[in-house]
């Protein structure tokens, strides 16, 4: 028997798993047509998972997306593959049936979260799911020796295999396989888990735009699109300002101006999911400004170039967050 086997055995006993861990997870994997808050999920697959990892059963769906499938030089599905799947609307309710009462479980889960939302707004409805575990932060929280934070790198730390990659069942499968030993690890060293809340939104208006792709479809983008905001308190203490060269801190008091590539709201709940205070205005004590136009006059550039808060873009911004130093004491 290997130790990891062992470990795994070890912690299997009911007596020792910690009661306050879920009673069953959905790890789930989406392919869309892209990052955009327009974009649409064009395949998706959830594997459910007892309340130790063990899998229970899985699912799997293509989705038309009512619109060019975007690149499908990544997720090879072409329009003409697509054109006679289901809408969302068609698959709905099973797609909440395996999500209901579950904590959903995804490899940079609030990307996965945020346009399964937006998915279940257009059908003016809400996905039956109220937490979400990210196994990125998972695998930092229990600093596991991984060169980079990319699904393959997680798999191969278990030695998980890839079959299909950017494929939704099979991502789903290899993350399903990767995160029972990372569950049992953080039940064995008694590991708080990195639960964050699923916001769903609470309004959603499609309007059609005369623009037509190669597949024939017109694109769509939101008209009004507004989520619950209220967040958690940040639950590190705020080490000072960003300096130059150096890591992000956990506690850290960031705030975004003007437009990004990434939606506003994704990059915000990247910046929380790794320990960092999303701050809505600038201040003394904001660590960093993070905009695309640092030469703009908006109030918040104003302020930081006043207070002398750093200023960062997005890119840069990007890069750091897949390796934010943990606060004092959480190493």
């Amino acid at each position: 028997m290997t130790m990891l086997e062992d470990r795994a055995t070890a912690v299997s006993s009911p007596t020792q798993w910690p009661a306050a861990y879920p009673k069953g997870y959905a790890v789930v994997d989406v392919e869309t047509t892209g990052l955009a808050r327009d974009d649409r999920i064009i395949s998706a697959a959830v594997y459910r998972l007892d309340e130790h990892g063990e899998v229970e059963d899985h699912w799997y769906t293509l989705v038309n997306p009512e619109r060019d499938p975007g690149p499908v030089w990544i997720h090879g599905l072409t329009t003409a593959v697509l054109d006679g799947a289901p809408l969302f609307a068609d698959i709905a309710q099973e797609f909440a049936a395996r999500l209901d009462g579950r904590v959903l479980v995804a490899h940079n889960a609030v990307f996965d979260w945020q346009m399964i939302a937006r998915e279940y707004a257009r059908v003016r409805s809400e996905a039956p799911v109220r937490q979400r575990l990210c196994t990125i932060a998972l695998s930092k929280e229990l600093g596991l020796p991984l060169p980079n934070f990319k699904l393959e790198s997680l798999a191969a730390h278990f030695g998980v295999v890839q079959q299909r990659a950017h494929h939704a069942l099979d991502d789903a499968r290899v993350l399903a396989e990767a995160f029972r030993p990372s569950l049992r690890a953080a039940a064995e060293g008694g590991v708080r888990l990195p639960l964050l809340e699923c916001r769903p939104l609470t309004e959603w208006s499609d309007r059609p735009v005369p623009r037509q792709s190669a597949g024939g479809y017109g694109s769509y983008r939101p008209t009004s699109w507004r989520p619950s905001r209220k967040r958690p308190a940040c639950p590190y203490p705020n080490p000072g300002r960003y300096e130059d060269g150096k890591r992000l801190k956990q506690g850290m008091r960031v705030a975004f101006s003007g437009d990004t590539s990434t939606e506003r709201e994704l990059l915000e709940d990247r910046a929380v999911e790794a320990g960092l205070h999303v701050a809505t205005s600038v201040s003394r004590l904001t660590s960093l400004l993070v905009t695309n136009d640092p030469d703009s006059g908006t109030s918040k550039t104003v302020k930081a170039r006043q207070f002398g808060t750093p200023i960062m873009d997005e890119a840069a911004f990007g890069q750091l967050l897949r390796d934010v130093e943990p606060a004092d004491g959480q190493a």
